[in-house]
């Protein structure tokens, strides 16, 4: 396997691990790269749309809602159904996109993200629930510490690209 290929593929599985972390700020990465990156490979696809400044806005401003809506206390599981299912969509999706920027296959790299997602969620929710009961540190603390984490890694994926 090249580098290249390595990184389509690392890029992709760290695009779908954010996805569970955090659903919305995966794309904001991706389309906040992809907007003043175009890919030539997205241009005449259904992923163009990742490539806009209007996309790239709309994304970051639901990152940040969710940033915020994560510490409420009505804010669901994230592996309870529909949240799930949104952050595997949008690890697929960030995947999927990141493939097709490479000219690589998309389908492969939405499993890809998608999966990656779907581990992830489950991770960091156990994670996140065990930190919380044996270090009796609130919830919303360990919340904004995952927050950190998950801006970290969009910005280290980022700057690798």
């Amino acid at each position: 396997m090249s580098l290249s290929v390595a990184k389509t593929y690392s890029r992709a599985a760290g695009l779908g691990l954010i996805a569970g972390m955090r659903t919305m700020y995966a794309p904001a990465v991706l389309s906040h790269l992809y907007s003043r990156h175009p890919s030539a490979n997205l241009k005449d696809s259904p992923l163009k749309f990742l490539q806009t400044i209007p996309t790239s806005k709309v994304f970051k401003v639901l990152a940040a809602g969710e940033l915020v809506g994560d510490k409420l206390p009505t804010a669901p599981d994230r592996i309870a159904k529909p949240g799930l299912i949104g952050r595997i969509v949008s690890g697929a999706l960030c995947g999927a996109a990141v493939f097709k920027g490479e000219n690589q296959n998309a389908v492969i790299g939405g499993f890809i993200g998608g999966m990656a997602a779907f581990g992830s969620s489950f991770g960091c929710f156990f994670l996140r629930k065990a930190i919380v009961s044996n270090t009796r540190v609130a919830d919303p603390v360990v919340g904004v510490c995952e927050d950190a984490l998950t801006v970290a890694a969009g910005i280290a994926i980022i700057n690798h690209l």
